[in-house]
């Protein structure tokens, strides 16, 4: 995985015939700029800014610095009027979103204040400070003719939790964008056979989000298995331990085999520079490989708690799902309808396999399982529920190649869930079960999805925008 920073691209505009009329104009606005540039600063975000653009001369230098800075995405700030010719030269060149920022040093013009002034020179450069709504037709004009899309932000400078919010949205956005640009995914084994939902079309996938699709063998991670020492699984063992609620009727060999395959696991991961894995496998009775693949629950869990999210069945689009999930920090679990509770109104989501600890509802357990149901051999497994309280479905829908998100806000909540060893929880949604579950179905989704804590459906509908692909939000 890439190391390389979010470069988040600043510019403010203005007009160089006011720098003479009006006193200290120019340096009121660059103060401006750098209080946006303020806004944008956060650890993991490298802020390129250039400061103020008032000539197109100077908008084609620009442009040509934003490329060799290999921004990711351009904050157009507007202090006052400006020509379209100081901007269209900068995003042209860049060729990267651009987000325009109409943000006024103040609420409203004290015009008491402003008016007693007395001189009118002075009224007029204080007005052209507040003056920022004045060229956003302008721009957004040329943009349209030239087809650059764009997005606004608002508002007031300081102080406006609109703003706030609208701008951490944008640059958490670009920052996922940026993660899953660099991420490597990993692919071992095949697909469930027959579930013709989940296969992908993985140069779709490749060119909507930008991922190094790496194809593994399985053959590695046996050999990587074999040569795991006994250290390494006490190690292992021990964390656990710490980290899962384990049951008393746990064998102690399933969970030193388990420990064995998770840090042959961890080890494959990191050789491969892996940012995210989807699996699937079933081999003979009594073979090697049948031994790795009914071993890997627990290992596919730690991995998925890590920042490194696992799914299962080879889903590959909803690796993608779970990993853009995990990079907004709100986990992403793997998940599938179970059943319907309609005396509750709710819906029970689930599945078997790896879950996203780090967003359960108290300790994970870890249950034996005498055999893992639709799938080959025993062994231990994991039980969990997502955190009550509000949660973000996401779905990854291909349609003939084209790559569509799909989400939906609810929330989960308390009651009685099936203790079978399993990942499941009962989600409550402001359409009702009944209509949720409709709702959800008629946009063609696979039959998995990923679920993380909060709602973060805005946040997703940024990350498209981004990556110009389409975003439904049943609710």
């Amino acid at each position: 995985m890439s190391e390389r920073p979010l470069k988040a691209g600043l510019f403010g505009i203005g007009l160089e015939a006011y720098w003479s009329q009006f006193n200290g104009l120019e340096a009121r606005l660059r103060g401006y700029v750098d209080t946006v540039e303020a806004k944008l600063a956060r650890p993991g975000v490298e802020v390129v800014n250039l400061g103020l653009i008032d000539t197109p001369e100077k908008a084609f230098e620009a442009g040509h610095q934003f490329r060799q800075a290999d921004v990711d995405i351009i904050f157009l700030y507007i202090t006052t009027y400006a020509l379209s010719s100081t901007v269209l030269p900068v995003v042209r060149r860049a060729k990267v979103p651009v987000i325009i920022l109409n943000l006024q040093p103040t609420a409203a013009i004290d015009y008491a204040t402003f008016n007693a002034l007395g001189d009118r020179t002075a009224m007029t450069g204080d007005w052209l400070a507040h003056c920022s709504a004045c060229p956003v037709p302008e721009i957004a004009n040329v943009f349209r003719r030239a087809g650059i899309s764009f997005h606004q932000v608002t508002g007031v400078l300081t102080g406006d939790p609109v703003v706030e919010n609208e701008i951490n949205g944008w640059i958490e956005a670009a920052r996922v964008a940026h993660v899953m640009a660099h991420n490597r995914l990993g692919v071992l084994g095949r697909y469930y056979n027959g579930m013709l939902d989940i296969y992908s079309d993985l140069t779709a996938q490749a060119a909507a989000f930008g991922t190094h699709i790496e194809v593994l063998e399985i053959d590695e991670l046996a050999q990587l298995r074999r040569d795991v020492s006994e250290e390494d699984v006490s190690t292992c063992l021990a964390t656990i331990i710490a980290e899962f609620d384990v049951q008393p009727d746990c064998d102690p060999k399933e969970l030193a085999r388990a420990a064995k395959t998770a840090v042959a696991l961890r080890q494959l991961v990191d050789k491969k520079s892996l940012g995210s894995l989807a699996y699937y496998y079933e081999s003979q009775p009594g073979h090697e490989y049948e031994d790795i693949i009914t071993s890997v629950i627990v290992g596919c869990s730690i991995l998925t708690a890590s920042g490194v999210p696992v799914a299962g069945e080879c889903e590959i689009k909803n690796a993608q799902a779970m990993k853009i999930m995990d990079s907004f920090g709100a986990g992403g679990s793997f998940t599938e309808y179970y059943a319907m509770d309609f005396a509750a109104d709710v819906v029970l989501m689930g599945h078997d396999g790896p879950g996203h600890t780090k967003i359960a509802q108290g300790r994970t357990k870890i249950r034996p399982l005498s055999i893992f149901h639709g799938k080959v051999g025993s062994g231990v497994s994991v039980e969990m529920s997502v955190q009550h309280g509000p949660v973000t479905l996401l779905s990854i829908v291909e349609d003939a190649g084209k790559i569509r998100l799909l989400c939906a806000e609810g929330a989960s909540v308390a009651g009685p869930i099936l203790e079978i060893g399993n990942t499941n929880s009962r989600y409550r949604f402001p359409l009702g079960a009944r209509r949720f579950v409709e709702a959800w179905n008629a946009q063609g989704p696979a039959h998995h999805c990923a679920v993380g804590v909060g709602h973060i459906a805005g946040r997703i509908e940024k990350l498209g925008k981004l990556l110009d692909l389409d975003v439904v939000k049943v609710c």
